[in-house]
């Protein structure tokens, strides 16, 4: 089998350290102590021109002369420093390097970033992968290697587990995440702390876990997403291998919104776009670092629900019905088991014992053999059920060990939630349970977030299907064509027969350059119109008052001519006036708004809500990265608040939700295929009719994406 390209990133025969030296009270003088005080049996090479030996090790002047290649070299000088390093180490022929010292980009500064920009150059000329620079650097359980000044390390060698943490910050993913998750009980496998990357990022970092058969969850604390289309590719690869990304992603409250001209590009770069790409690709965002290893805690057990539905045992009452509330503001229903179980339940348990969801088995089973165990199989048999939950106060050690035995011998998750303690033996805890690879929790709440990660990530498996097919009815060259022959944001009119081009329906329209030809197309239209200013300069008509509804008569249509010319000359004198114009007014209908960004982060990103006070208020909108299918575009209606009202409620006609997400699907796909063309799109509104009769879009605002622009 070929080995991964960042194995001996993790598993090196030899490692350099540059700056090595004992003392102590140095960045790099602890880095070595923790390397040899973990264990590792490779061969060191302390690098520093004012020493011949530190710590017993021979020492040499410089990288040129040691007696073998590296696979990897630790950089621990200053900053002016590090490049001529890096450059000793490609001409050695080492295949790694880890810079941690800092002084780069981090620091805000023209200077930093130009420096950080050469140690980006010189991975990509020379092929030697580099980690950092500003970093506290990594850890193997797996290879028995570590260079870092972690003090999380320190003491005997814990064993490696199957969970592997990636971040960027040294302190938080190495004491928030990975020493707090072995504080549980649980062994991690790998922890990088990859700091600035210039070169080697957390994505590159989770491509090697996924890959690698020692881990089966990664933990990841970003406070920033390199790139979105590679982490959609990791993703896919991590539901290839059924291995779940459990994800605390930082800056929700930072996450920018810019001066844009359409609602949609307001969105750009937003939380909520991110995090429901993450959603959309299987990784499970939680919120804090404690979520992070609780969640992961169970998925580690490969055991995934079918659904939402949970049983549990209890010996407590009030603990029971805690369990179901709050179950239910997550998602978690305590259904009614089938009779055979009631029946099964019955004949175990004491005559005062309840069979009913959560089982309440009373005071009288404890101390039983095998009841706590026949119950738990009991329930966990039940086709109802997808998840048992026993809880336990305080217990007796061979009550829990039913729990244990039970949730090795069923294929659906056993998740114990132990509140208390062992009363009969101190030294049988949570982590003991949880060391021999059981969930245990002893919270409520976080027991049932986990749960409901689990059955998420289990639905996500079972809905992942091929990749979109992109529909029928798509002039991409018409559609480009009008992009190129723009300057800046499309007018209404050409921003219609763009999303025309890709087979979305819009109101009857055409440009009227004086009063006369308003009423001829008027005329031919027949009926009320609505007469609009046509101005790339002046995207939001209403703001703008340079727009009339309902116009009927001929003379109103010269009037509301004129009036529009007037006030959009007032509005904005300097504004290029292209004509007016004459468009059918729009049906009843639902008001939707459809929108498309090229996202800084993710790309192509489609986005659907209701119109009106909606999205103007309410922010109530749904986002996937492009294209999408017509599944996933209903699964985005379903996530609106709003959705039950194209359901049809209180005696309204349901809407054509079919031809709605017909709409979405091409819209993704314009997304899609002129994402280096547009910037941001929005057809807003766009009339959802009676469900068979289809859509029509009323208004529409394309914004041309400025040459360069990242």
């Amino acid at each position: 089998m070929k080995e991964h390209a960042l194995k001996r990133f993790f598993g090196p025969s030899s490692v350099a350290l540059v700056g090595a030296t004992e003392d102590l009270d140095r960045f790099a003088g602890r880095v070595l102590l923790r390397m040899t005080q973990f264990g590792y049996q490779g061969r060191i090479f302390p690098v520093n021109p004012r020493f011949e030996s530190v710590r017993a090790l021979a020492c040499y002047p410089s990288v040129r002369n040691l007696p073998e290649a590296p696979d990897h070299v630790g950089i621990v000088v200053p900053a002016a420093a590090v490049m001529d390093i890096l450059e000793d180490c490609a001409l050695r022929g080492a295949r790694f390097a880890t810079v941690y010292t800092g002084g780069f980009a981090e620091t805000g500064t023209p200077q930093g970033r130009a420096m950080q920009a050469q140690i980006t150059e010189f991975a990509r000329r020379t092929g030697v992968r580099v980690m950092g620079p500003n970093c506290n650097g990594m850890v193997s359980f797996v290879d028995g290697f570590a260079m870092t000044t972690s003090a999380t390390i320190a003491g005997p060698r814990k064993a490696p587990g199957n969970i592997g943490v990636v971040s960027q910050s040294g302190g938080a993913g190495q004491t928030n995440v990975m020493w707090r998750a072995q504080e549980l009980g649980l062994g991690i496998s790998y922890q990088v702390s990859c700091g600035n990357s210039a070169d080697l990022n957390i994505l590159d970092f989770m491509q090697f876990m996924i890959d690698d058969d020692a881990t089966d969850v990664v933990m990841v604390l970003a406070e920033h997403i390199p790139d979105g289309a590679r982490l959609l590719e990791v993703a896919h690869r991590a539901a290839e291998r059924e291995k779940p990304i459990v994800m605390v992603k930082l800056g929700r409250t930072t996450a920018g919104a810019h001066a844009a001209a359409s609602h949609t590009g307001a969105m750009a770069g937003a939380d909520a776009v991110c995090d429901a790409i993450l959603r959309q690709c299987g990784v499970i965002r939680v919120d804090d670092c404690n979520e992070l290893a609780e969640v992961a805690m169970l998925l580690r057990t490969k055991r995934w629900p079918r659904g939402t539905r949970a049983g549990a045992t209890t010996i407590s009452g009030g603990n029971g019905v805690l369990l179901v509330d709050l179950g239910a503001s997550i998602g978690i229903s305590f259904p009614e088991y089938s009779d055979k179980t009631k029946e099964c339940l019955a004949d175990l348990l004491p005559k005062l014992a309840t069979t009913g969801n959560p089982t309440d088995v009373t005071n009288a089973a404890i101390g039983k053999p095998d009841i706590f165990r026949r119950c738990i199989e009991t329930i966990a048999g039940d086709d109802n059920i997808d998840a048992a939950i026993p809880i336990f106060t305080m217990s007796q050690a061979s009550d829990v060990r039913q729990a244990v035995d039970a949730a090795k011998a069923v294929a659906k998750p056993v998740v114990v939630l132990w509140i208390g303690a062992c009363n009969d033996d101190p030294a049988f805890t949570q982590k003991t349970l949880i060391e021999a690879g059981v969930p245990v929790y002893r919270n409520t709440l976080a027991c049932l977030k986990a749960v409901r990660a689990a059955m998420r990530y289990g639905e996500f498996l079972m809905n992942r299907r091929d990749p979109p097919a992109r529909p029928d009815g798509i002039d991409t060259d018409r559609a480009r064509a009008l992009v190129d022959s723009a300057h800046g944001a499309l007018t209404e009119r050409v921003s219609k027969q763009l999303i025309a081009a890709y087979g979305m329906r819009c109101t009857r329209e055409a440009l009227a350059r004086d009063a006369d030809e308003a009423v001829r197309i008027a005329r031919e239209i027949g009926g009320p119109v609505a007469v609009k200013i046509e101005s790339a300069d002046i995207p939001h008509k209403t703001e703008s008052g340079a727009i009339r509804l309902g116009v009927a008569s001929d003379t109103a249509v010269r009037k509301a001519f004129d009036d529009v010319l007037q006030a959009a000359r007032t509005y904005q004198p300097e504004a290029a006036l292209d004509g007016v114009l004459v468009q059918a007014m729009a049906p009843a209908g639902t008001e939707i708004m459809l929108g498309a960004v090229v996202d800084p982060v993710y790309g192509p990103v489609v986005a659907a809500g209701l119109g009106g006070v909606y999205v103007e208020v309410l922010r109530d909108l749904a986002y996937r990265a492009a294209p999408v299918d017509a599944e996933q575009a209903r699964a985005m209606l379903r996530e609106l608040r709003g959705y039950e009202l194209l359901e049809g409620v209180r005696g309204g006609a349901p809407r054509d939700i079919d031809a709605l997400c017909d709409q979405i699907v091409r819209l993704s796909w314009l997304a899609h295929d002129l994402r280096g063309e547009i910037a941001e799109l929005d057809i807003n509104p766009l009339v959802l009719l009676e469900r068979g009769a289809g859509t029509c879009a009323v208004d529409a605002l394309v914004v041309k994406r400025v040459a360069g622009e990242a």
